[in-house]
């Protein structure tokens, strides 16, 4: 049963894959994002750089060419000697053919201040004086550097005219040996386009070196100082690297009040305004973050969608994979809840596309059919228990019974004669060989029970003898043969005549033949036949008819049979496994026609395998039964000394005798 906290293998899989690769996949999308914008904030970088040089280089190529054109113009005729017509259309054709755009050229005379000529109305638009070249002279009025630039601002507000970089350009022109007027341009440069979205040229910002604000894309900044600015530390230090030669991009300030980022590139011009001053001016090309990252939105667009595309491809793969590995575990699993109703035919799945899973349904089926074959090796073992269990209590009760029968005998008899109730000596005699033959047949069960408890734990210990072979079966044979006489059984004995002495147990091998006979006798009803022989021969297949004359262990061994046959009830096949067993009959019950232990063929049997033989049988019900003990043949040393003294020969390796 699934427990609460539990979840299908197929959840969990697709959890921990979706919580692996998410984090990564969503890692490597920031750390490219980052990637790309720092990359796209030092291209800008470089970019702002390399257009304020550009800016810089302009602005000081347009003031030099100012300063060369204007000089030129203060040594015109008509500036000296013509008329106020002729000098306006003069001014007129110099403010068109100047190469920068001027807004207004004026001739100024400089002892009455008053405008001589002018293209744009009778304000002045600066404010000059003999004194501004008193340290000039000769030659030097007519040079470039003689041409003072100021700033152009409004005379009521002292304020700057628009954003753009207004400049008035002053020359002197000399009269004689004196200067009498003062030619001046005024211009406008650097107009504030809005630059496109993409570009990355930048507004063009003007700082002198004292941190007056020439020139801002915002007309209101223009003549503000940059202390006055909201980011007025990063724009001084800012300056502070320019005039020092430092390259560097900033973040720099809030041009707004919005507090928006911007990016500035910049570059550094000298610039004489007039012969004893001289300042650095710092020309800056910014632009917003936002224009620097223009492209980034893009890349970032592509950044979403591509990980919501590699999320979609995860989340399939995964539900895919997931498939594939969960569905054959499920049906694994499936099948291993369905084992105990499962049919004998009944296999695991297989065929997965996943090699391990199929070794692990192979597996799976392995185990089930090695725990179907140990627990039928369980049923079987159980029910041998069980037999076993009564055939205990069965042995228990056959044994009590067959003890207290020979004990009643001898108490019986005994007290007979002790109370005198013989009529004679006869009588008491016949009483007492009673008792005797009670006892012994009690000793003989007792013996029985001995003798197998010392073989079951491995104390039997063999006495190899020389023993006669005819000796000994005429023997057993007088051992058995008054119950046979009894029985009316006709008693045989068939000898090979090579057979004369054999190194055995004597009593071991006489204990056998004689549990043999006694069963043939007792299980062969009245008029039979009960027969002893005995041969030598070699190991083959047994075959019971004709006589075998080979083992059926080693053909490589020489071996003494000897065989017991009987005529009589012989034994069903379907008992025939349980005749070597101990304490077992092939009829147990306490109603049963004949006595007996049952331990005379388990001792037999067990008695044979200890001298290296074996003990077979055949048997048919109501054809009477064959059993053979197969005895190895061990070589024995030449008769010495101590043979004539009675020492018995050494026992040697088994030696093979002729075929009989």
């Amino acid at each position: 049963m699934t427990k609460p906290r539990q979840s299908s293998f197929r959840r969990v899989l697709l959890r921990r894959l979706l919580l692996l690769s998410i984090p990564v996949l969503l890692t490597g999308e920031v750390v490219a994002y980052k990637k790309a914008r720092s990359g796209f904030l030092e291209t800008a970088r470089h970019n702002l750089t390399a257009s304020a040089v550009r800016k810089a280089d302009s602005l000081q190529g347009t003031i030099g060419a100012l300063r060369s054109n204007l000089a030129t113009a203060t040594g015109s005729a008509a500036l000296l000697s013509g008329s106020q017509a002729q000098v306006y259309e003069f001014l007129d054709q110099f403010q068109q053919a100047s190469p920068v755009a001027l807004k207004c050229v004026q001739l100024t005379d400089l002892q009455t201040q008053e405008i001589r000529a002018s293209t744009c109305g009778k304000t002045p638009i600066v404010q000059l004086s003999v004194n501004d070249w008193s340290v000039m002279g000769g030659r030097e009025f007519a040079k470039p550097n003689a041409v003072h630039i100021s700033l152009s601002r409004s005379p009521q507000t002292q304020l700057p005219l628009d954003s753009q970089l207004n400049l008035v350009f002053s020359a002197p022109v000399q009269v004689g040996s004196n200067i009498r007027y003062a030619l001046s341009a005024r211009t406008a440069l650097y107009p504030q386009p809005e630059p496109e979205s993409n570009s990355i040229t930048g507004y063009t910002v003007v700082i002198d070196q004292a941190g007056e604000i020439l020139a801002h894309p915002i007309a209101e900044r223009v003549g503000r100082n940059i202390n006055q600015e909201a980011d007025a530390a990063r724009l001084k230090n800012l300056v502070d690297n320019a005039i020092a030669g430092r390259q560097d991009a900033f973040p720099l300030f809030a041009f707004e009040e919005r507090g928006a980022e911007w990016l500035a590139g910049y570059s550094t011009i000298p610039i004489t305004l007039s012969d004893t001053e001289t300042q650095t001016w710092v020309v800056l090309a910014t632009t917003s973050l936002d224009t620097a990252l223009y492209s980034l939105g893009e890349i970032k667009q592509v950044l979403i969608i591509l990980t919501l595309g590699l999320l979609t491809a995860i989340l399939l793969s995964t539900l895919y994979l997931t498939r594939d590995l969960a569905r054959p575990i499920e049906q694994l699993s499936d099948y291993a809840l369905r084992i105990r109703q499962r049919y004998a035919s009944d296999r695991a799945p297989k065929d997965f596309k996943v090699r391990e899973l199929n070794l692990l349904a192979e597996a799976l089926d392995n185990m089930v059919e090695r725990l179907e074959d140990r627990a039928k090796e369980l049923e079987t073992a159980w029910q041998e228990a069980q037999e076993a269990n009564q055939m205990k209590s069965e042995f228990l009760a056959t044994t009590s019974h067959e003890l207290r029968t020979p004990l009643n005998a001898i108490i019986g008899c005994v007290r007979l004669v002790r109370d005198g109730c013989c009529d004679d000596r006869d009588e008491e005699l016949e009483f007492l060989q009673q008792a005797d033959d009670a006892a012994i047949h009690l000793l003989q069960i007792i013996n029985d029970l001995l003798d197998i408890a010392k073989v079951e734990a491995g104390k039997v210990e063999l006495n190899l003898q020389s023993v006669p072979i005819q000796d000994l079966c005429h023997q057993c044979l007088k051992m058995v043969q008054p119950r046979a006489e009894m029985k009316r059984l006709t008693l045989t004995l068939d000898l090979d005549p090579l057979i004369e002495r054999v190194l055995i147990d004597e009593r071991r091998v006489s204990q056998m033949v004689i549990n043999l006979l006694s069963n043939a006798v007792k299980f062969t009803p009245e008029g039979g036949h009960v027969k002893l022989s005995a041969w030598l021969g070699y190991g083959h297949q047994l075959q019971l008819d004709p006589r075998p004359d080979r083992s059926p262990i080693n053909p490589e061994t020489a071996y003494l049979c000897l065989e017991i046959s009987d005529s009589g009830i012989g034994i069903p096949q379907e008992r025939w496994h349980l005749l070597f067993r101990p304490f077992q009959q092939i009829d147990s019950s306490l109603t049963r026609k004949h006595e007996g232990t049952g331990l005379g063929l388990a001792l037999t049997k067990r008695l044979a395998e200890l001298h290296g033989g074996t003990l077979s049988f055949s048997s048919a019900a109501n054809k009477g039964s064959i059993f053979r003990i197969w005895l190895p043949l061990i070589e024995m040393s030449k008769p010495e000394s101590s043979d004539i003294e009675g020492t018995q020969p050494e026992a040697k390796h088994p030696v093979s005798v002729p075929n009989s």
